[in-house]
C-alpha cells in the first residue's frame, strides 16, 4: 500500500520517514532529529543556536561560554526536550529546539517550538518548513494536541513561514483579543 499523501497549502507531498527527511537528494539536504549523544549533532546544536542568538532576531548577543558548555547536556537531561537539525551535505544549516508542555484545557501534551534558526546563507529554501514538519510529526507521535511558539512581530519572514504551515494567533474569545507572550526574569 502506498504512503498516505498529506495536503499542504503548497501542494501534495508524500510523508517522509521520521528519522531522516530528505528534501532533495541532489542537494544533500537532510532533516533529522538530533541525537544529543552524537558529538557532531551536539556541536551543531550549539553552533546553530549561537548563530541564532547572535542574529538580531535572536537578540544580537552570542551565547556565553557557560551556556555553550552546558546546553546539550542540559537538553539531554530533559526527556521532554528534543531538537531537529537540517544538514546541507555535512554542514549543519538549521535547528529547531522544542519542549513538551501540557495543555490543561485538553489534558494532553503540547509542544512548544522554542527556537527556529536557519543560517542566513540557507534562508528562503524551505528548510524551516521542513524542520517544522518533522517537529509536527514528533509532536503527533507524542499525542500532542497542538504546537505553540513565540515570534517577534517584526520578524516578517518568520511570521510568513509560521502562517504558511498553519500557525495562527491564539485566542479563546475574539472579544478578549489574542493572547500575549510575557516573561519575568528570575535572576
Amino acid at each position: 500500500m502506498p504512503p498516505r499523501r498529506r495536503r499542504w497549502r503548497s501542494g501534495w507531498r508524500m510523508p517522509l520517514p521520521l528519522a531522516d527527511m530528505t528534501a532533495s537528494p541532489a542537494l544533500g539536504l537532510r532533516i533529522l532529529r538530533a541525537d544529543y549523544a552524537n558529538p557532531a549533532h551536539a556541536a551543531a546544536v550549539v553552533r546553530l543556536l549561537d548563530a541564532y542568538a547572535s542574529d538580531p532576531a535572536g537578540g544580537g548577543e552570542p551565547l556565553s561560554d557557560g551556556v555553550k558548555e552546558r546546553l546539550v547536556s542540559e537538553l539531554a537531561r530533559r526527556p521532554n526536550a528534543f531538537s531537529v537539525l537540517a544538514y546541507d551535505g555535512d554542514e549543519p544549516v538549521g535547528l529547531v529546539n522544542a519542549i513538551e508542555g501540557f495543555s490543561t484545557f485538553k489534558c494532553r501534551p503540547l509542544v512548544n517550538v522554542h527556537d527556529v534558526a536557519v543560517l542566513a546563507s540557507h534562508r528562503g529554501r524551505g528548510i524551516g518548513e521542513q524542520m517544522l514538519a518533522l517537529v509536527e510529526r514528533i509532536a503527533r507521535e507524542r499525542g500532542a494536541c497542538k504546537l505553540t511558539l513565540e515570534v517577534l512581530e517584526g520578524n516578517t519572514p518568520a511570521c510568513r513561514l509560521y502562517r504558511r504551515v498553519g500557525f495562527a494567533g491564539y485566542e479563546l474569545d475574539p472579544a478578549l483579543g489574542e493572547a500575549r507572550f510575557m516573561q519575568k526574569w528570575l535572576d
